[in-house]
């Protein structure tokens, strides 16, 4: 099947069908760019949504520990490497699809303007073959006829009487004259008709088909580049198919790793406190004028023989001392994480610790490389002078001493809140105390206090309502001493009930920890106050029952 010899007299449908075919083609490049666009948007929103939702981790404790939160940033981290693969898709089509066909569609126009002009230079040369033609088939026509009435003519005067010879002559030579003329356009039309006729067997038969074949393969061509856009179309998807699998694998494997007991076991290890729970409130018989509390750390039944209780007071102590179901009091961070609960303050001194192991075996490791740089040096002094790295080594040496002071500081703290957590349960079911549920770290009394410079460092506070209870106690003997300590370091005791000490200072012991962080001391003059137990070094009778 040939467009040469199937359609020889359709060169004007051709003309459009070609044209249709390449309005088709521009057309479907048009949909590939616009899909490219698509691609690209989505990838974009992609990344934004991602952006949006992923952590801004600013320090180390914002960073996602909960199996859940994990997983989210996970499938994050995989819908932004999906929207990686939507931007390929984009990028492949535009260079393998849309590109080629634009540029494609340029070269088809420029081959099809030129079969075109081939084809109407064709027609235009047998138009006017046959135009020659026709001028010498009518010139024939008409010296034919001139030559029929030339003939008439002699005719008549031949047979005319009273014609003259002369006019019967003249008459011959203008028949003999015309006749020849009409044989000579007859020999130039049979040479014009035979000439017209090899044109258009040739126009025909030979240059319109050999056109519109390569009408025909451009046309065919057209049509596989089309073929192969579509195939590249849907290659350009399909190569990042395993690729996009991975990324919903991975969604899947990080919605499989959620725990939920995992992260219940980490919401405890987060908040545990340590403390006990509290024990059960005694009676307060307040017809016995002699009844007292003998422990300074817990609520004092504060004798009122007036009957006038301060509501201010009252009302400020329950509100410090119920926070477990209010907020939590805040306070400033302190060196030794004091003012955290015993589990938490536990977990920050083992951290630290752990970190500064760490720069330590790092200092260690530059203090070893000093010091072999340094016998390079002694060997080989061309390389370098071994008194430049003195320096060096003293500031590396001074770091390390610096970092073990550090290390021993904080693992006497560790070892005073393990010490403390592991007996705590034996001291808060004595009879004589009256402990509130606490989250957080206790003061010597026991509850916290609305101010937080008093929750955080503040030592117990004395009872500032001097009235008839206390006055039949005033002559009382001081509490007994149960040990002594050695202050390890200096200590100012600014804040009201504190006791100021000095380092290596002897003091007497009479009131034990309770694992608020104070301890009662008494200097050989009779001062009394409390002092941070992580700044002293105990030692305790061993017949001594405590306080």
């Amino acid at each position: 099947m040939s467009w040469g010899t199937e359609l020889w007299d359709q060169f004007d449908s051709l003309d459009k069908h070609t044209q249709w075919g390449i309005d088709f083609l521009e057309r479907y490049a048009k949909f590939v760019k616009e899909r490219i666009e698509i691609e690209q948007n989505y990838a974009k929103q992609l990344r934004n949504l991602v952006k949006k939702y992923c952590p801004k981790r600013s320090s180390k404790d914002e960073e996602p520990r909960f199996t859940s939160c994990v997983a989210f940033f996970n499938i994050l981290n995989e819908l932004n490497d999906y929207a990686g693969q939507r931007e390929v898709v984009a990028e492949e089509m535009a260079h393998r699809v849309y590109g080629e066909l634009m540029r494609y569609a340029h070269d088809l126009k420029t081959e099809r303007k030129m079969h075109l002009q081939e084809g109407r230079k064709a027609q235009q040369y047998l138009d006017m073959c046959w135009k020659q033609m026709d001028n010498s088939k009518k010139k024939f026509e008409r010296e034919c006829r001139e030559a029929e009435k030339a003939q008439q003519s002699y005719e008549r005067l031949d047979n005319d009487t009273n014609a003259t010879k002369a006019d019967v002559e003249k008459a011959k030579q203008q028949l003999n004259l015309r006749t020849h003329m009409a044989d000579e356009n007859k020999n130039e039309y049979a040479a014009q008709l035979q000439n017209f006729n090899g044109e258009q067997h040739k126009h025909f038969y030979v240059v319109i088909p050999q056109i519109y074949k390569q009408l025909q393969e451009m046309d065919e061509r057209r049509t596989i580049k089309l073929s192969e856009c579509y195939r590249g179309f849907a290659d350009s998807e399909r190569k990042v198919i395993p690729i996009i699998s991975k990324c919903l694998e991975g969604m899947v494997l990080a919605a499989k790793s959620v725990d939920e007991r995992r992260d219940s076991q980490m919401v405890v290890d987060s908040f545990k406190s340590g403390f006990e729970p509290p024990g059960d409130f005694p009676f307060e018989d307040y017809s016995q004028h002699i009844y007292r509390t003998i422990s300074d750390g817990t609520i004092s039944a504060s004798k009122q023989e007036s009957g006038k209780v301060d509501a201010k007071t009252t009302v400020g102590k329950a509100k410090g001392k119920l926070w477990l179901f209010g907020k939590k009091p805040k306070g400033t961070a302190l060196e030794d994480f004091s003012h955290l609960p015993p589990e938490q303050r536990r977990k920050k001194l083992q951290q630290r610790i752990d970190e500064l192991n760490r720069e330590l075996q790092k200092e260690s490791d530059q203090k070893e490389a000093l010091n072999k740089m340094k016998d390079v040096y002694e060997k080989n002094p061309q390389m370098g002078d071994p008194g430049s790295l003195q320096p060096k080594l003293a500031e590396t040496m001074n770091n390390i001493d610096r970092l073990r002071m550090e290390i021993h500081k904080n693992e006497a703290w560790l070892s005073e809140v393990e010490g403390k957590t592991g007996g705590r349960g034996d001291r808060r079911h004595s009879s004589d105390i009256n402990h509130l549920v606490t989250q957080g770290r206790e003061s010597p009394e026991g509850s916290y206090t609305d101010d937080a410079n008093q929750e955080v460092r503040g030592p117990p506070q004395q009872h500032g309502h001097h009235n008839e209870f206390d006055d039949d106690f005033e002559d009382d003997d001081p509490l007994p001493a149960i040990g002594h300590c050695k202050a390890i370091y200096p200590f100012d005791g600014h804040n009201e009930g504190t006791l100021a000490m000095k380092e290596g200072e002897v003091l007497y012991i009479i009131e034990e920890d309770k694992g608020d962080g104070w301890t009662r001391a008494r200097r050989q003059n009779g001062e009394e106050g409390y002092v941070p137990t992580s700044y002293i070094d105990v030692t305790l009778e061993k017949n001594s029952k405590g306080s």
